[in-house]
Order: structure tokens, then sequence, then C-alpha cells
């Protein structure tokens, strides 16, 4: 029987022949992309617990021409040789292919964590667990496969995509709004992203990982928040201008009363969490930057201090605001 495309533990497998949808790394150092296919095949399978999950990702894994999509096929009838489309195309009249699902599971894109003193990038479960200490709450205790993406290992940081199950569905909308203070990717939550899972080649080159997934245990499912607390927030009037214009003004010691805050909050976490609350402090107070109530450099000041006198190694605090301000796209001031 076919599976129903907008069943909400369903998951849309794209494959494009004759593609690479990995990526190539060559014993002269050249490093060659995802293939930018246009056509796919495109086909629908359910995921309905951990198991299936990690049979399926294991297999993906070897399958180089194939990536994951949120996004539920439009037309079953017409499944071959088709684009990634959630949107008629003016230019060539192609109709959409794939549509908005909710689901009960997500895919996160973990790009650069940076990683406490001695923990060595090719345990892949020692970079798993410390990965998940920085999510929020809700996925802290939830089982979940985490597979290293390709540039894990090679590149710094921690660079994983874990695949948890949820309590129940939800749509796009609704992920970034509960994840919008987490360190992820929100991209992978469109309907057509491509979500890789493949693992890259290596010409000429060992794979430094000995395998590229590891389950953490925990419970089956995430809990969710509730609809209502995943509404859109309602338009906030913009604030008078008096009140945030001034460089030496409200915006300044509002900056400078969130940096006493995350100080704090590193100072205060017990050991071994110190490291995962320095990075949502820096996750969250780099919007700030963005905002222009706090320089790049008083962030990473505050953050590596309270490291520092937390016995942290130096260099560990400016890592990690560095690597957060990246992400958000600020940059020094």
């Amino acid at each position: 029987m076919t599976a129903d495309p907008m069943d909400p533990h369903a998951l849309t497998l794209a494959t494009a022949d004759g593609c690479w949808l990995c990526k190539s790394w060559y014993k002269d150092g050249r490093v060659e992309g995802y293939a930018s296919a246009r056509l796919f095949d495109l086909s629908t399978i359910l995921v309905l617990n951990l198991m299936t999950l990690e049979r399926l990702l294991r297999d993906l894994i070897k399958r180089r021409n194939t990536c994951v999509l949120r996004g539920a096929v439009i037309d079953p009838q017409k499944t071959r040789g088709q684009r990634r489309l959630l949107h008629p195309d003016p230019k060539t009249g192609d109709a959409p292919t794939l549509q908005e699902a909710k689901r009960a599971w997500v895919a996160l894109d973990i790009d650069g964590l940076p990683l406490p003193a001695g923990v060595d990038p090719r345990d892949l479960e020692a970079c798993a667990v410390v990965m998940r200490s920085v999510l929020p709450p809700a996925f802290q205790d939830a089982a979940c496969l985490v597979t290293a993406t390709a540039s894990h290992c090679i590149k710094p940081g921690a660079r994983l995509r874990p695949w948890f199950l949820l309590d129940r569905p939800l749509s796009k909308q609704e992920l970034k709004i509960w994840l919008k203070d987490a360190p992820v990717d929100h991209s992978v939550f469109g309907a057509v992203q491509p979500i890789y899972t493949a693992g890259p080649r290596f010409l000429g080159l060992f794979d430094p990982l000995p395998h590229r997934l590891v389950v953490l245990p925990g419970t089956e499912r995430v809990v969710t928040p509730s609809a209502t607390a995943l509404m859109p927030p309602r338009p906030v009037r913009p604030a008078p201008q008096n009140l945030v214009s001034s460089p030496n003004g409200w915006s300044t010691q509002y900056g400078r009363a969130a940096l006493v805050r995350a100080a704090n909050a590193v100072l205060e976490a017990g050991e071994g969490n110190r490291h995962p609350t320095a990075v949502a402090e820096a996750w969250s107070l780099s919007r700030l930057v963005g905002q222009g109530l706090l320089s790049a450099s008083e962030l990473s000041r505050a953050i590596e201090g309270a490291l520092r006198l937390a016995g942290k190694p130096a260099g560990e605090g400016a890592q990690i605001v560095a690597w957060a301000l990246q992400q958000r796209g600020g940059g020094a001031a």
C-alpha cells in the first residue's frame, strides 16, 4: 500500500540518478560540493518509530544520490523526473510538486558548534552528547539519532544532524517559533530544502570517522509546546524613538544588564553544564549584537571572562562567541 504523503510520520525521499548528493574530499585537497540536481524521483516512506528511522538513515548514508525532504508530494501519480517546486515557476510554467506538511519528526542542523576541551571530534557519541546539551530542555532527555555531516572532523567544531521524533506534528512555522533561540539552522525546515543524508566520498583518503551514526538513549518522543504557545506573536508597536536612539542610553544599559545576567548564569552553572550554558547565552546575546545593543567585543569579554573564572581554558569563551556571531550573521564591533 502506498504511503500517504501528508501522513505526519511520512518523509519524502528525493533521488537524482547520476548525481552525487554528497560532498567529495580529494587527496590533493580539492573539495567537490553537492551536485545541483534539477530533476528527482520522489517517493514517500513512513517512519513510525526510532528503529524504523535508524534503519532508513543507515541505508541513506550509503545512497549518495538521495536526500530527504520535509514537504509532501502533491500528486502521487507524478513522481518521476520532478523538480522540487513549492510554487509555480513563472518562467517555465512548471506546476508545484511539493507542499508544506506538518511532520511528527524533525532533523536539526548543527554547524561548527565549539566542543569543550578534551572532546575528540572523532568520538561521535561524545560530540552528540555535547550537542544535545545545548538544545532546548525538551530535547535533552529525548532519544535521537545523530549523524555526522560531511565536514565533521575536517572543519572545526561539531557538525551534526540530530533526528528526533515529536509527540505531535509541527509545521515549519511552529518549528521556527519554538527554536528561534536554539543554535540550529532553520533552512532545513523548508518543504523543498534538501536534508542531505549521504556520507561523503573520500578519494585517496580515509574517512576519519569509524562510523557516521550514533543513537543517544532517552524518551521515544520530544514533548512539544502547546499549539497556543507556538502561535505567531502579535505585531509589536515600535518603541518611541527616544528610548532606543541614544548610544549611551537605554539600549546600552539593557545590553550591559544582559551581559551581567549571562555571566552569572555561566558562573552558577554546575560542573559539566558551563560549556552548554555559555553556548546558550552567547547564542541568545549575539542577537543583541545584530541589533546594535551590544558590541561583539563586549560579548566576547563577558563569556570568556566567566568561563575563565569557572576554570575553563583560555580561548574557549571567545571561540563560542565567534561561532555564535558567525551563525547569526554578526561581526566584530
